[in-house]
């Protein structure tokens, strides 16, 4: 697994069915490395700091391998690599591969596994149409919230190495399935 892309996002104000959110899921790729921290990613603006963001969720990552599957079901929309408001985009990540508590090293940054993406309605409003939240739901495509262990800039290119590997722990994919029941 290595990292394609490394993206941030600014707060962004949208108007939504007449409605005006605040938001930071407008993720874009940057060329320099990233930081990140025990509770988030320098410069990345995030907004909504009870669903993102803090210990158990620091770092977003999603797989780059979902990206086909998703511009097959929106083929008019404009893809770049943050869209699902990741900061890694990761080549060759797999939820039925990750377990809960395993942990890695990425860069400088030491990471535990540790839960899976729900989605919200800015998913909906960041792809311009509320059927991708339920069609999130019905895939394993979840990507993986990180834990940092050990604070350190990552750069596109970094790999991502299993230093330990959580004995009897649900997969992330396990996790996310147990969570739409």
């Amino acid at each position: 697994m290595q990292v394609i892309s490394v993206n941030i996002g600014k707060r962004k104000t949208v108007v939504w069915k007449n409605k005006t959110y605040e938001t930071g899921i407008y993720k874009l790729p940057v060329e320099q490395a990233i930081f990140l921290g025990k509770e988030g990613v320098d410069n990345d603006d995030v907004i909504d700091r009870k669903n993102h963001g803090g210990i158990d969720q620091a770092v977003y990552a999603y797989g780059e391998n979902h990206y086909n599957y998703w511009k097959n079901l929106y083929p008019n929309l404009e893809f770049n690599y943050g869209m699902f408001g990741e900061n890694l985009t990761i080549s060759n990540l797999f939820e039925e591969k990750l377990n809960i508590g395993s942990i890695y090293q990425l860069g400088e940054a030491k990471l535990e596994v540790s839960k899976p993406r729900q989605p919200c309605f800015k998913l909906g409003i960041r792809f311009k149409n509320m059927n991708i939240v339920k069609q999130f739901w019905s895939t394993t495509k979840s990507g993986v919230y990180f834990k940092v262990l050990q604070t350190g800039f990552v750069a596109k290119n970094d790999v991502l190495v299993l230093l330990e590997k959580a004995n009897n722990t649900p997969s992330i994919a396990e996790v996310y399935k147990s969570k739409k029941t």
